[in-house]
């Protein structure tokens, strides 16, 4: 044997020796750990098996509510450009791009056919709805059946039923669908002028698809509206999370009776729950659906009259009480009000002897009301109070029919702080106004101003100081300064529209 033979024999003896002391008194030492946690006993407490589920939950409920829940699959064709792919601006007309890709992006390049047509595409979505009736009926919103050509109800037990859209009505985003055949697992309806801040609620329906889901929380706030939403807003808000594809389920109380159609989350652009989701309230929900089944639409009462909040210092140039009712900014020359005597300027307290807090609560209720009823409304005008009955005509179809019989005018806030000028021919037919519009028009308003502040701008036309007609800028002056202690009401003209503002 050489000398190195031997030394590489040596060594990795050697090495092997070492390794085997290493390891296996390391595998020694583990294996005396082991040993010594091997011997101690896990003592376990388990129930009691003859006990039953827990009593304090919402178990009984939700197994009671889930086989009303469904899911809602519906697909709609719509129309596509043929052959486009996104490109950054500029780039599909790069030379490269056309060269190489050419049809593909927008159909110029070399040795495209240049077919242009739009081709049709399926799309889907996912949404929920509630079976309301033993016959088949559905609610669920607008938004989760608008334009679609297919719609298919999964129940609980997983049979896949075809649906029918009875009708819809997007002001309020409700829709109603009939289901083939009878005698369905319906669920119980509540009352949801009953529910309260603080009471129970439970989310339930099939968000992303994934199968049925149920979310817990409290009622957060009733009555939400002015969100931009809907038209008719009166929402219950609630913290129990209303994730995507929850869109037409259910909200119920603790009882198990549903009280709301989950519609919407506020999600600040992140997509997800943070805590304000809303729901239609049930009873809204059933007028709409009683009307979609019984006459195919929904018409709603007319009043006639643009109204406003009321703020503050609204309150405070109206001499009013309290902190109520909704300012009539406008009326409609052809409206059922304007015939009944109401007038710009009243305050509308209440209606058939109910009050009226906010102009959101009036315009809800007289879209719950029938065309040709009479209802009394109760009114502040110049600080006195008095009734006026008024027979309701049938909402206009469109906005733009609403408008285009609407006395014009406009408002806003001021003070000091701004610059006027009597309102002349010539200026008014810049401002797109009626030659014979009397007021002044706000020439300058001071940035740091409570005019500012109030959003009264340049263009502004003042046309009343405290219900008080101010024709030109020495009226306009008079009329302000004797307002300076209590404050002013100012009726401005901003594009033919009027509203009233205060400070």
């Amino acid at each position: 044997m050489s000398g190195q033979q031997f030394s590489r024999k040596w060594l990795g003896a050697a090495l092997g020796l070492a390794l085997a002391f290493g390891v296996g008194g390391y595998a020694a030492a583990r294996a005396t750990d082991r040993v010594s946690t091997t011997h101690v006993r896990a003592s376990l407490k388990l129930a009691d098996p003859s006990e039953g589920p827990s009593k304090t939950g919402f178990a009984p409920i939700v197994k009671e509510v889930l086989p009303n829940v469904v899911n809602i699959s519906t697909s709609k064709v719509v129309k596509t450009a043929r052959n486009q792919m996104q490109l950054p601006e500029g780039m599909e007309q790069d030379p490269f791009f056309q060269q190489f890709f050419g049809q593909q992006f927008g159909g110029r390049g070399h040795g495209g056919n240049g077919d242009d047509s739009p081709r049709q595409q399926r799309e889907q979505s996912l949404g929920s709805g509630v079976i309301v009736s033993p016959e088949g009926y559905v609610l669920t919103n607008n938004h989760v059946v608008d334009g679609a050509t297919d719609v298919k109800v999964t129940l609980s037990d997983k049979r896949e039923l075809k649906a029918e859209v009875v009708g819809a009505d997007p002001k309020t985003d409700i829709a109603v669908l009939k289901l083939t055949g009878d005698k369905f697992n319906a669920i119980t309806l509540g009352d949801s002028m009953k529910v309260q801040v603080g009471d129970y609620a439970l989310a339930i329906g099939d968000p992303f698809g994934v199968g049925q889901t149920v979310t817990m929380g409290i009622v957060s706030a009733k009555g939400r509206g002015n969100l931009g939403i809907e038209d008719y807003e009166d929402f219950i808000q609630t913290d129990a999370p209303i994730n995507p594809g929850n869109s037409g389920g259910a909200l119920v109380n603790d009882r198990g009776e549903l009280v709301g159609i989950n519609t919407a989350i506020l999600s600040h652009g992140s997509g997800g729950n943070e805590g304000i989701g809303f729901a239609i309230p049930i009873n809204l929900a059933r007028n709409v659906m009683g009307q979609i089944i019984d006459h195919g639409k929904v018409t709603r009462g007319y009043l006639g009259v643009v109204i406003q909040p009321i703020t503050p210092n609204m309150s405070k140039a109206l001499n009013l009480d309290k902190l109520q009712g909704a300012l009539v900014s406008d009326v409609s020359v052809k409206g059922p009000a304007k015939d009944a005597g109401v007038q710009r300027g009243d305050v509308i307290l209440a209606i058939n002897g109910n009050t009226v807090n906010d102009s959101n609560e009036l315009r809800n209720t007289i879209s719950m009301m029938q065309p040709g009823q009479t209802v009394k409304l109760t009114i502040n005008r110049n600080g006195s109070t008095k009734d006026i009955d008024v027979k309701l005509g049938e909402l206009p179809l469109s906005k733009e029919e609403a408008a285009n019989d609407t006395e014009k005018g406009g408002s806003k806030e001021s003070m000091k702080g701004i610059t006027v000028e009597t309102l002349d021919s010539d200026t008014a037919q810049q401002l797109q106004l009626p030659e014979s519009t009397k007021g002044v028009v706000v020439t300058g308003v001071d940035p740091s101003s409570a005019a500012a502040d109030s959003g009264l701008r340049k263009g502004d036309v003042i046309q009343e100081v405290n219900h008080q007609p101010v024709k030109n800028a020495a009226e306009f002056e008079a009329a302000m300064s004797k307002s300076e202690r209590n404050g002013a009401l100012l009726l401005v003209n901003r594009g033919g529209t009027t509203v009233f503002v205060a400070l």
